[in-house]
C-alpha cells in the first residue's frame, strides 16, 4: 500500500502512525479521511472533524494574524512547516508578498543569529563537519533518506546577508531560500536538501557561547577547507547526479573562487555572485527601458567591492560587451568604491575579481583625493549606482544631489541588507532627485508619493531571479549554468515593467513572484536546449516546466 501527498512523492506505508504524523512529507494532519485513519492507524489520534486543505489553510493564516511580531510570525509559519509541507506552501502560496520578509530577509537574520537558542528541529537539513570528513556521504544520504533530491542549498555561514560570519547557524538561509524556491517556482520540497558546511566560525561571540551548537574553533581555511568542499561537491555528485548545487552566503575569499572552479562542468549557481548580478541587471533593464536610454551609454559605480559587488560588476560588464563594446571599452564605463575610496590598480590587496575594474591613478588629477564615495561622484558622474557596502545612510543628500546634477534619470539602487544597513531610503531619493530618479532596493520599500505621483519601487531581491532560474535549468536538465542562460534570465524579467506608467516600478512586484518565475524559467531552459545543453530530449520548454512544478495537494 502506497499513500501519495503532493504530485510527485510517494512513500511506503511501513510507518507507524506516529511517524506518519511526524513526517512533514506525509503528514495531512486534520485533512485524513475517515477511510485513511482507518488503515493508516490514526483513530482517535486526531480531532473527529476532517477538514479540507483550503479550510486548513485558513485557519492557520488566521492564528498567523493573531502573532504580534514578525520574529513570532516566522516560528509559527517554521512550526508549519515541520509539521505539514503541502499545507505551509499552499498558505505561502496565497500570501507569497506578505509572508516573504517574514519567511526570508529581514526576518531571518535574526533566527540566523538566534538560530542555538531556538533551535528545535533540524528541517531536513545535512549538517557537515570539517572535523569529520568522512561522514560526508552518509550525512547526505541521512538527510536525504529516499527521497529524489534535485536541487541543494549549501552554505559555509560566513557571508550571512549583511551581518557576516554565523557559522553553523547560517543554515537557515539554506533552510529559507529553499522555501522560496518552492513557493515562487513550485520546486517539489521533497527533491531539495539545505547543507550547511561547518568549517568552524571567527565569530567571537560565538565561539563563547556556551549555548552554540557549531564547531567552535576558529575558521579553518586554505587546501583544508578547499578539500574538504571538494568532497562535498563530489558526494553530492555522487548520491545526486542530476542535482542543481546553490551556493549561499559564502565569503568574499571563497566565494568566487569555488564558484570558478566547478561552473565549467557542474550545475551550479552562486546566488550572491550571480542571483545579485542578474536581478540588478535586469533592474537596469527595467530603467532603461523607461528613460529610454542605452546600457553602453552609461557610466556604473559600485558602492561596496566585496562578493556581491563584484559579482554585479561583472555581470553588467559582460552585458555590455555582449551589447557590443569590446572588453575595454567596457571596463572604461565602471568605477568601484570600497572602504578605501575608488579602486587603483596599485590599491593594495585587490581580490581577483576587482583588479579588471581597478583604474589607473594617472585618469585623475585629484586621484590622492578621492577617499569618500562623495569625492568619487563629483569626479566620475556616474549615472548608475549601486550600494552594497552594507554602510547605512552612504548614500547621502549630498552624494544623491551631487549624483543628479549631471545625469537626467539617475539609476540608484540602495540593495544592501537587512533594512537597518540599506544606503538611503527610497522616499529619501524620490525627494533628494525632484522625482527623477529610477530605484529598487534590496529590501521592501512602500510607494512614495511625491508632486502628486505615486512612485512604486521595486525590490532587487534575488527571489525575483533564482526561483525561475533553477527551475528552468532544472526542467531542461541542462549540464551547466552558463553565461548565455544567466543574460536571457535578466532580460525575460527586465522586460515586466510599464514604461508608459508614471512612477512605474523597475522591476515586477513580488506579488506576481509566481507568475514572472515562470516566464524567466522558460528563457532559461530555451537558452539551454537551444545551445543543446540539455542531457534529456526536451520537445517542448513549456511542458517540460509545467512537469517538473509541484503543486501543493492532498
Amino acid at each position: 500500500m502506497e499513500y501519495t501527498n503532493g504530485n510527485n512523492y510517494k512513500g511506503s506505508l511501513n510507518m507507524s502512525p506516529n511517524e506518519i504524523l511526524n513526517d512533514p512529507f506525509k503528514n495531512k494532519g486534520t485533512a485524513f479521511t475517515t477511510a485513511e485513519r482507518q488503515s493508516l492507524g490514526l483513530v482517535g489520534m486526531l480531532p473527529p472533524k476532517v477538514q479540507s486543505l483550503s479550510e486548513q489553510a485558513e485557519q492557520v493564516y488566521a492564528q498567523y494574524q493573531s502573532k504580534s511580531g514578525m520574529l513570532e510570525k516566522r516560528l509559527f509559519l517554521m512550526q508549519i512547516f515541520n509539521e505539514n509541507r503541502v499545507l505551509f506552501y499552499q498558505v505561502f502560496s496565497q500570501h507569497v508578498a506578505e509572508f516573504m520578509p517574514i519567511v526570508y530577509d529581514p526576518t531571518i537574520a535574526t533566527t540566523v543569529e538566534n538560530y542555538s537558542k531556538l533551535y528545535v528541529q533540524p528541517q531536513n537539513a545535512a549538517f557537515l563537519s570539517i572535523d569529520d570528513p568522512d561522514a560526508i556521504q552518509a550525512s547526505l544520504k541521512n538527510a536525504a533518506g529516499d527521497r529524489n533530491i534535485r536541487l541543494v542549498v549549501v552554505t559555509d555561514g560566513e557571508g550571512i546577508l549583511g551581518i557576516g560570519d554565523w557559522g553553523t547557524q547560517g543554515v537557515d538561509i539554506a533552510v529559507g531560500k529553499l522555501m522560496v524556491y518552492t513557493a515562487a517556482a513550485g520546486i517539489d520540497p521533497s527533491q531539495v536538501l539545505p547543507v550547511v558546511l561547518d568549517v568552524g566560525t571567527n565569530n567571537q561571540e560565538l565561539l563563547h557561547d556556551p549555548m552554540y551548537l557549531g564547531n567552535q574553533h576558529p575558521r579553518i581555511q586554505g587546501s583544508q577547507y578547499y578539500q574538504f568542499v571538494n568532497q562535498f561537491v563530489k558526494a553530492v555528485e555522487n548520491l545526486f547526479p542530476h542535482v542543481y548545487l546553490h551556493f549561499e552566503d559564502f565569503g568574499r575569499n571563497n566565494a568566487a573562487a569555488i564558484l570558478n572552479r566547478y561552473k565549467s562542468n557542474n550545475l551550479v549557481f552562486n546566488d550572491d555572485i550571480q542571483g545579485t548580478g542578474i536581478i540588478v541587471l535586469a533592474g537596469i533593464l527595467g530603467a532603461l527601458n523607461i528613460s529610454k536610454q542605452k546600457l553602453t551609454d552609461q557610466r556604473y559605480l559600485c558602492f561596496g567591492a566585496g562578493t556581491a559587488g563584484a559579482g554585479i560588476t561583472q555581470r553588467i560588464f559582460e552585458e555590455m560587451v555582449n551589447a557590443g563594446l569590446s572588453p575595454k571599452e567596457a571596463r572604461e564605463h565602471f568605477y568601484m568604491v570600497d572602504k578605501q575610496g575608488l579602486l587603483f590598480d596599485d590599491t593594495p590587496n585587490l581580490t581577483p575579481e576587482q583588479k579588471p575594474f581597478a583604474r589607473s591613478r594617472t585618469e585623475f588629477a585629484n586621484a590622492e583625493d578621492l577617499t569618500d564615495l562623495l569625492s568619487v561622484v563629483k569626479a566620475v558622474h556616474p549615472t548608475i549606482m549601486v550600494g552594497t557596502s552594507t554602510q547605512a545612510g552612504a548614500f547621502s543628500e549630498a552624494v544623491v544631489k551631487e549624483m543628479a546634477a549631471h545625469t537626467e534619470r539617475p539609476i540608484i539602487f540602495p540593495i544592501s541588507n537587512p533594512t537597518k544597513l540599506i544606503e538611503a531610503h527610497a522616499a529619501d531619493l524620490i525627494k533628494w532627485t525632484n522625482g527623477k530618479a529610477l530605484i529598487a532596493t534590496g529590501v521592501p520599500s512602500n510607494n512614495v508619493d511625491y508632486n502628486g505621483t505615486t512612485y512604486e519601487i521595486g525590490q532587487a531581491n534575488n527571489a525575483l531571479i533564482y526561483p525561475g532560474l533553477g527551475l528552468g535549468a532544472i526542467a531542461s536538465t541542462a549540464k551547466v549554468l552558463n553565461d548565455k542562460m544567466i543574460s536571457a534570465a535578466a532580460h525575460s524579467l527586465g522586460g515586466i515593467v510599464d514604461a508608459a506608467k508614471p512612477g512605474a516600478a523597475v522591476l515586477p512586484p513580488v506579488t506576481k513572484l509566481y507568475d514572472f518565475s515562470e516566464t524567466v524559467a522558460e528563457a532559461v531552459a530555451k537558452s539551454a536546449v537551444d545551445q543543446k545543453l540539455n542531457q534529456q530530449p526536451i520537445e517542448s520548454v513549456v511542458d517540460a516546466i509545467r512537469a517538473a512544478k509541484w503543486k501543493p495537494e492532498y
